[in-house]
């Protein structure tokens, strides 16, 4: 039920855009992170490894043309999925994946399609944002907005999110292979390197940031603090 209806949330899902992110990107995003990047480019990540998590109680993997589509586009990209993974529309089972796969040293990004729109089993964002760090809201703020060209005024069911778990970047999608088409190739796919890359240098570098496999206390910490 949660992905037929992600399905039709997730057109909805593909338009809501909250102003394209010009309050984050003008300021702390554009300015700073803006910046940054582009003085940081040689830590963009060439290549890259995803894990695909299809959040259904519905389907299966043999049967899930937008998880296939994610695999087929980071591949076609030049980069490698790690894994795929099928979790029912349960809270628990969604986060526990989700901070499994973000923690595992052969992941460099998670995607999940599914569970992202407004009916009682659609509960992907929810089990996901308590483990974000850090935040990314100009990703579902630039999905909606490109999105509501193709479906108008049912961005406002759009629920699309992303962040950064364990030094790792996660897309959360919804279900509907368009969706799953819109964010994959005309967003996720054109950063993704870069912000591997920009994840990853603030562990390394700094010590300070997230890591894999719980190397370090700040994984749990920055989870409990993170801005909800």
């Amino acid at each position: 039920m949660s992905d037929g209806h992600d399905h039709e949330d997730g057109d909805g899902d593909h338009g809501d855009h909250d102003g394209h992110g010009h309050d984050g990107h003008g300021h702390e995003h554009g300015d700073h992170d803006h910046g940054g990047d582009h003085d940081h480019h040689h830590h963009d990540a060439d290549s890259v490894a995803v894990a695909v998590v299809t959040v259904s109680s519905s389907r299966s993997l043999d049967e899930d043309p937008s998880g296939d589509h994610v695999a087929a586009a980071f591949e076609e990209a030049g980069h490698e999925v790690a894994t795929r993974e099928l979790v029912p529309d349960e809270y628990d089972s969604v986060q526990g994946t989700v901070d499994r796969l973000a923690r595992r040293e052969d992941t460099d990004v998670v995607v999940t399609t599914g569970g992202t729109g407004v009916t009682p089993d659609d509960v992907t964002p929810e089990a996901v944002k308590g483990l974000f760090a850090k935040t990314l809201p100009g990703f579902g703020e630039l999905f909606r907005r490109r999105s509501v060209e193709e479906i108008g005024t049912r961005t406002i069911g759009s629920r699309a999110i992303a962040g950064i778990v364990s030094a790792t970047p996660v897309f959360c999608l919804p279900g509907s292979e368009n969706a799953v088409r819109l964010g994959v190739d005309e967003i996720v796919l054109p950063e993704v390197g870069h912000l591997v890359g920009l994840a990853g240098r603030g562990a390394d570098e700094t010590g300070d940031g997230e890591t894999k496999n719980g190397d370090g206390e700040t994984d749990g910490d920055e989870t409990d603090d993170a801005p909800r």
